[in-house]
């Protein structure tokens, strides 16, 4: 009879059945998520690379009035989308944008249309629906894999579960049995190079896979993650759900450069070096509740400092009063920075780069690991046979 094992390689065994049969069960939607998650790192210039004419505009800045890009942009929409968004290029070069949607529909997703336009001359480049893209395409599978309703966003968020109980029992299972931490960061630790590569590719790239996880985790579950991120710090209501169809346009007072002129000069401009960022059309009737209907709309204005920050300036449609929004409550700060952290993105070159490869290692770890799997059901089947053989 053989003596029980110590509490230590009793864990050991757990984690290590743990580790195999959820990689096992998990990693065939695990790495084709993690893939289009690593190549939305860089969305934008992946679609500058697959769609060069959408970026095949001049460099020398936004300069028309923000109505005549409102202007362009409708008529190269289709009938019955309105404008809801339009956002200024961030680099020198890149294209400025219309953002645009139908009304609300019963038998499915409302109309949604991008314009691209030169910032100088405000020519229309191309008009696509971003959904109907590669980039969309990686966009939606990697949120809800293609899925409609709360399916396919749930199933992603529990395949995020499963990488971030991967991560920490992989981290268990590396961690030298005699507690030597500088042992296991040597390359030879086993006979077999791909026991190697996972080992060490698994150990640097874990702690990174552990937090993209698990704010992948968060915004899969928005509902759950609200609730439970309220209960500790403070957070805004949810804004009424709206749409922003030919009725809500017809609503509005304000002109979009008068709105503009408003907003820059509440913010001083001129002494701070400030430009426009985004503007947001109001949606005014178009919104499906009673309350947000009844509400006078208000454009919504971010501005960019000379130093990069941004600020948002809040217009009144009806009576053009001009305020600053407050600063985020806690909450949202929290929520925000879940999604930067999941995105890669305001993080400076670093962060993107290690979500980049993170996604990419994941391939690498699954095929390892199954390399490992293999030869040690291989070589169990071997030391099972060998007795009856000598025999």
């Amino acid at each position: 009879m053989h003596p029980p094992k110590p509490a230590p390689a009793r864990w050991r065994s757990v984690c290590r059945t743990a580790h195999r049969w959820i990689a096992l069960v998990s990693m065939v939607l695990l790495v084709p998520i993690a893939l289009s998650g690593s190549l939305l790192v860089w969305h934008d210039a992946l679609d500058a690379l697959i769609n060069p004419g959408r970026y095949a505009g001049s460099d020398h800045g936004a300069t028309q009035p923000t109505s005549l890009y409102l202007a362009r942009a409708a008529e190269a929409l289709p009938a019955g989308i309105t404008a809801v968004a339009l956002r200024y290029p961030d680099e020198p070069g890149d294209p400025l944008t219309v953002t645009a949607r139908g009304a609300p529909r019963e038998d499915g997703p409302a109309s949604f249309r991008r314009v691209y336009l030169d910032p100088p001359t405000a020519r229309v480049l191309d008009v696509v629906d971003p959904r109907m893209s590669f980039v969309g395409f990686l966009h939606r599978f990697h949120e809800n894999l293609t899925v409609p309703g709360l399916f396919g966003r749930q199933m992603v968020g529990w395949m995020g579960v499963a990488m971030f109980a991967l991560a920490l029992t992989g981290i268990w299972l590396w961690w030298p049995r005699n507690a030597a931490f500088v042992v296991g960061l040597r390359w030879r630790r086993a006979p077999a190079t791909t026991s190697n590569l996972h080992y060490v590719v698994g150990f640097w790239i874990s702690i990174p896979l552990a937090l993209v996880s698990l704010t992948g985790v968060y915004l899969a579950f928005p509902h759950t993650a609200r609730s439970v991120t309220s209960s500790f710090a403070p957070m805004s209501p949810v804004p009424p759900r709206g749409g922003a169809g030919s009725e809500a346009m017809r609503q509005i007072a304000l002109d979009a450069d008068a709105v503009l002129a408003k907003a820059l000069e509440e913010t001083h401009a001129d002494a701070h070096g400030t430009r426009p960022a985004a503007i947001f059309v109001p949606r005014g009737g178009g919104a499906r509740d009673e309350t947000a209907r009844r509400a006078a709309p208000q454009w919504r204005v971010v501005l960019r400092d000379a130093t990069g920050g941004t600020m948002t300036v809040l217009v009144d449609d009806a009576t053009g009063a001009v305020r600053r929004a407050g600063d985020p409550l806690a909450g949202d700060r929290v929520a925000q920075w879940m999604r930067w952290i999941h995105e890669g993105s305001h993080s400076g070159p670093v962060w993107p780069c290690v979500v980049f490869l993170a996604g990419l290692a994941l391939p690498a770890l699954a095929v390892t690991g199954l390399v490992m799997w293999l030869r040690g059901r291989r070589i169990r089947r071997s030391a099972v046979l060998a007795p009856g053989a000598a025999a």
